[in-house]
């Protein structure tokens, strides 16, 4: 089988294409990237000699590089998205460009080429909007999209282009909303990347407002594994939610946590001004892919947080460049 894989350089992107050669080695796959700051090609350095790995650099709003990418694959995992929600606060243009022109121009080149038997997206939980503390309440696929930066809003509309492509012209698509990924290769602007980094440079960690916003946290191993199961067994036309194990853990208590396993004081976190439109909770229901696929998540908070600190402290040249 042939992929398509859009944003390969990024966290997620590269994540997921070490996972899918170590599972399928003789799959091919063609990594498409524009190489901005969260790109890296170092992140994909041990495949630069494996004859079924192919890396074009081009941006997805560009039709031709776009159809040149696209020739000969079964299957597109569209990964490449302006992602970072203090950027698009700052700048919003570059969002709009990427994460829905972008992905219009992926949806056209796809309608194309007949050969294509799915076309995944990956989105985000950010598209919901905000549940409020304390709540029970989850996102689930019949939850009402209500984005709130122009990040998410970004998203939410390449979503529903993927689905108006799905029923409008018959195009096998499936799309999944992940909650917030950490692991190997998160740029360090992130929460976990920042602290991390941050604490290793013997510097403050950042924590904005009262740090009681909560996440759902997922591994970026589990998530990867969650998207093979819906290539190979979700239906065409369907969406899934990929969530984490954790519960009701706010920023505070998970920067505490990291403290704890780096050896750190609370000395070490710095309260800053909150973000503006600062959303206070996402907590993803994933029993949708747990019933019909089969998939749950495997790491827990604690265990993912040492494996993410120990791959930072081994892998410094990595991240220092980057800061």
């Amino acid at each position: 089988m042939k992929l398509l894989v859009t944003g390969g350089a990024g966290f997620i992107g590269s994540n997921f294409i070490h996972y899918w050669f170590r599972e399928y080695p003789e799959d091919s796959i063609t990594n498409l990237d524009k190489l901005t700051y969260a790109g890296n090609l170092e992140n994909l350095k041990d495949l630069e000699n494996n004859p079924n790995y192919t890396f074009i650099k081009g941006d997805i709003c560009d039709n031709e590089i776009v159809n040149k990418a696209m020739h000969d694959v079964d299957v597109v995992v569209h990964f490449a998205a302006e992602s970072h929600v203090d950027r698009s606060i700052q700048d919003s243009s570059p969002f709009i460009h990427t994460n829905v022109v972008g992905t219009h121009i992926l949806l056209e080149s796809a309608l194309q080429h007949k050969k294509i038997k799915r076309f995944h997206h990956i989105s985000t939980d950010e598209v919901f909007g905000s549940l409020e503390l304390g709540t029970h309440e989850k996102f689930d696929e019949n939850t009402p999209y209500n984005p709130r930066s122009p990040y998410s809003a970004s998203k939410a509309a390449a979503d529903h282009l993927v689905r108006a492509y799905h029923i409008t012209y018959g195009l096998p698509v499936s799309l999944s909303n992940c909650s917030n990924n950490y692991g190997p290769y998160c740029f360090p602007e992130k929460l976990f990347s920042l602290a991390i980094t941050n604490l290793l440079e013997e510097k403050k960690v950042p924590i904005y407002g009262d740090g009681l916003n909560v996440r759902d946290w997922l591994y970026v191993e589990d998530h990867a594994r969650a998207i093979d199961l819906i290539l190979k067994k979700g239906k065409v036309g369907e969406t899934y939610f990929i969530g984490g194990l954790n519960e009701d853990v706010s920023n505070i208590e998970v920067i505490r946590m990291i403290l704890r396993i780096m050896g750190k004081s609370e000395d070490s976190i710095e309260f800053v001004k909150d973000r503006l439109g600062h959303d206070r909770k996402y907590a993803i229901d994933w029993s949708k892919i747990k019933n019909e696929l089969g998939w749950e998540p495997k790491m827990t908070l604690e265990n993912g947080l040492s494996l993410t600190v120990k791959w930072y402290t081994e892998n410094q040249d990595w991240w220092k460049k980057l800061k």
